[in-house]
């Protein structure tokens, strides 16, 4: 499985009313669509978020409406954060907000090292037994909040938080979390935009003409899920390669291993090189490897077209095109390349819309669609309105 997150897209003018997968140039994606087949599926039900954390569980075969609690339970997986029962895992971005307008969902793609700096200050003085904050991958962080029958955390199922990345260059008012524990997360956040102010290291970037991280932004909240195991669904074992928490905590509860890639680093300057032959060596060990590659995404949340089709070419090259043919080595197999959820360029946030996807291997009949686009995709016959039943066609 190879999943360029976000790369499903409108017609963009400046690419000549080309998409994304229309303008680049992906001759290994379009010889697999004109041996296999194409379609499309919606991974992202309209009553949850259309975020990767919805989308990916459905292309993994889970039903999200079931097994779907929140997208920083997830996260919290991958930085090996232990949640009880009744405890809350909250993602805390390190955003930029200014005159109360989102500048950057993600502190202008603050370093790691930055990011753990001010999580490690606010953790010193706003920390305790029940309020924790771990460093995660740069912008990406967690808040866990612990529950106790003495003590129980405030949040509910009722509580809401907005996604900062759909607010870019948008006024925040309106969108700070509303509910059960919102006055405890937006005082939480008032407390860390206060410690941030003086902060070395936002003084360092202001300086070398970066945005500051100027805030923490409390998202995507939810307590641990419950689902089984990817081989007690399928009987199959699986290995991610990615270099982003929130695939890798799936990856962690459905008990797959995971790979880390030198220079995997979830922009477009990531190591696609690197990951295609991470991948080819797994094949040997894993019955099913999924490369998941965020350098879509974030261009789709930049709003930039051409980095975007840079990106999916680096994935056609680098990845798609030597992993086929690894695969084609073991006689019988099976090879999917799907985006989870289109990030569109003109809107830069995700959307619930449908996106194309194309499989070939053993067993699959072409069905003379040929070409890889949303476009040839909306003509098949072949399409999963419901995402989640799309991973048992693909391993039956």
């Amino acid at each position: 499985m190879i999943l360029p997150d976000g790369c499903a897209d409108e017609p963009i003018p400046a690419l000549g009313n080309k998409t994304i997968f229309e303008a680049a140039r992906i001759p290994n994606m379009t010889e697999i669509a004109r041996q296999g087949i194409v379609g499309w599926s919606n991974n992202t039900p309209s009553n949850l978020a259309a975020g990767s954390d919805v989308a990916t569980m459905s292309l993994l075969g889970y039903d999200p409406q079931k097994y779907y609690t929140g997208r920083a339970p997830l996260e919290a997986a991958a930085l090996g954060i232990e949640l009880g029962p009744e405890d809350w895992a909250i993602r805390c971005n390190l955003v930029t907000v200014e005159n109360g307008k989102m500048v950057s969902f993600n502190a202008d793609q603050i370093s790691s090292e930055e990011g753990a700096e001010l999580l490690h200050t606010a953790q010193e003085k706003l920390g305790s037994d029940v309020l924790t904050f771990f460093p995660g991958v740069s912008y990406r962080n967690i808040v866990r909040w612990r529950s106790t029958p003495e003590n129980p955390a405030p949040l509910g199922n009722t509580t809401r938080t907005y996604a900062p990345h759909d607010y870019t260059d948008k006024s925040v008012f309106a969108v700070h979390p509303a509910g059960p524990g919102s006055v405890e997360l937006v005082s939480l956040m008032a407390e860390v935009h206060k410690i941030f102010a003086d902060h070395p290291v936002n003084k360092k970037r202001i300086s070398a003409g970066k945005h500051p991280a100027t805030d923490v932004w409390l998202w995507g909240q939810g307590r641990k899920p419950s689902m089984p195991t990817f081989t007690e669904r399928f009987g199959k074992t699986g290995a991610m390669i990615t270099a982003v928490d929130l695939l890798r905590g799936l990856a962690v509860i459905l008990g797959w291993d995971r790979i880390d890639v030198d220079g995997a680093t979830g922009l477009y300057t990531t190591n696609f090189r690197g990951k295609g032959e991470a991948a080819i060596r797994a094949l040997e060990n894993y019955d099913v490897v999924c490369v998941h590659v965020e350098a879509t995404d974030e261009a789709g949340h930049d709003g930039s077209p051409e980095t975007k089709v840079y990106s999916l070419e680096q994935i056609d090259e680098h990845i798609v095109g030597p992993l086929h043919e690894a695969a084609k080595k073991y006689g019988e197999y099976r090879i999917l390349i799907t985006p989870d959820h289109p990030t569109p360029c003109r809107l830069k946030t995700h959307t619930h819309n449908n996106v194309p996807w194309l499989m070939a291997g053993t067993g699959l009949q072409p069905n003379d669609i040929g070409i890889y686009s949303e476009a040839a995709a909306a003509r098949s016959e072949i399409n999963f309105p419901k995402g989640s039943d799309m991973m048992e066609f693909f391993m039956k």
